[in-house]
């Protein structure tokens, strides 16, 4: 039966390059999706797939209710884009200046397409029900999940499950990772006020800018200090600005910057230490602090069961030897709200391919990747949702 899935999923791939290449000339802003959502909720209609539009704002929910019961597995692609201009000489260009899909979502969403239409025509063989997350606004916090959960996109769901197509892996492999996967990512603003001057008199000044270096320097022994080696952070001033003078001593300065950490209590340490620090260093040189610290997404924590059912579909249905397990990385994504609510899994699809120019970095200009790793992407989500609402009983397999 999967076979055959696989195979109308295969016969699909020119009208899933057709989908992509559209939302890739017509992309649209975190939270300013107009047009791709209703995009995503005709073709679903079209289907025969139970839709519900606005979802937690601009998010599109397809339901798929197989002849039997069973167990719900969602599946979520996002499709919002980045404020980026597109660089890439191909016929499928951006017409939007200065925004362009730079990671891939355009992908993901033609893929879930897709997966959608060979479930719905096979709703037969379905015990259970498909649940389809089409996000909107991933790329900027607070994102689009947490909203789409508290408008109900999860009631009821057993298990969620979503891939990302990254251009850094060879179209062909999945890479997965059973834990932590990804990174929480919070941000921060430090503005130390002191006292302006003339540079040629500092002592009847409070000079914001020597004030501003002691603290990005002692910031970086927060973490190779206070925080376990065995647990990863990384703590990163990225911008600093003060004064426009050369000849003036500045009365403020502020910077800001990056904390990226798996553990909670890591995190809540950090947070607490950068107020702790910069106040401490501002007062100690008779400056004042204000510090903004925001928190992001949280880290993307892969549920071990989950992960084991993933190596199992794609290890019995596509095929071991494709299967990439990862170290954990920096980066962050809002799948790790849907992880919080319910079980379940987040993994790579392969798409890079330097022969075609898909192997620059995501959030580049000239970013692009290998549309035949929608099939593949593809193949993953029905492989684990033959897993789980297949008409025989699930084959689970047991935690290791």
């Amino acid at each position: 039966m999967l076979q055959t899935w696989f195979q109308q999923l295969e016969e699909m791939y020119d009208q899933m390059v057709e989908w992509r290449r559209h939302m890739h000339q017509h992309p649209e802003l975190s939270f300013q999706e107009v047009e791709t959502p209703k995009m995503v909720a005709s073709i679903l209609e079209s289907f025969g797939v139970e839709v519900r539009t606005n979802v937690g704002g601009r998010g599109v929910v397809g339901t798929i209710q197989g002849a039997k019961p069973g167990k719900t597995i969602a599946l979520r692609a996002d499709f919002d884009a980045l404020p980026i201009p597109d660089e890439k000489d191909v016929p499928y260009k951006s017409k939007v200046p200065g925004v362009m899909h730079a990671c891939g979502h355009d992908g993901h969403t033609a893929t879930l397409l897709a997966v959608a239409k060979v479930l719905s025509e096979n709703r037969d063989q379905l015990a259970g029900k498909v649940v389809l997350l089409h996000q909107h606004a991933e790329e900027l916090a607070p994102g689009g999940a947490i909203a789409m959960i508290e408008d109900g996109c999860l009631d009821g769901v057993d298990v969620v499950f979503g891939t990302h197509l990254t251009s850094g892996m060879p179209t062909g492999g999945y890479g997965y990772r059973s834990g932590y996967l990804m990174a929480a990512a919070d941000r921060f603003e430090i503005k130390v006020q002191g006292k302006g001057g003339h540079g040629a008199s500092p002592h009847q000044t409070i000079d914001a800018v020597a004030i501003g270096a002691q603290v990005i320097n002692q910031l970086q022994h927060i973490v190779s200090r206070q925080v376990d080696p065995q647990k990863s952070a990384v703590l990163t001033v990225g911008s600093f600005h003060a004064g426009n003078a050369s000849n003036v001593i500045a009365d403020s300065a502020v910077m800001t910057g990056t904390v990226r950490t798996f553990d909670e209590e890591v995190r809540d340490h950090i947070e607490k230490e950068i107020k702790v620090l910069a106040n401490g260093i501002c007062s100690a040189f008779h400056a004042t602090c204000e510090v903004d610290y925001g928190r992001g997404y949280p880290a993307v924590y892969n549920h071990p069961e989950e992960t084991q059912v993933f190596v199992e579909a794609i290890s019995k249905n596509v095929g071991k030897e494709v299967l990439v397990e990862m170290p954990a990385m920096m980066g962050s994504e809002d799948f790790s709200y849907y992880l919080k609510e319910k079980p379940g899994m987040f993994f790579f699809t392969g798409a890079g391919n330097t022969e075609i120019g898909a192997d620059f970095p995501h959030h580049h200009p000239k970013f692009d990747f290998d549309e035949k790793a929608m099939v593949n992407a593809g193949k993953g989500l029905l492989s684990l949702v033959y897993q789980y609402v297949s008409a025989k009983e699930p084959q689970v397999a047991e935690t290791r």
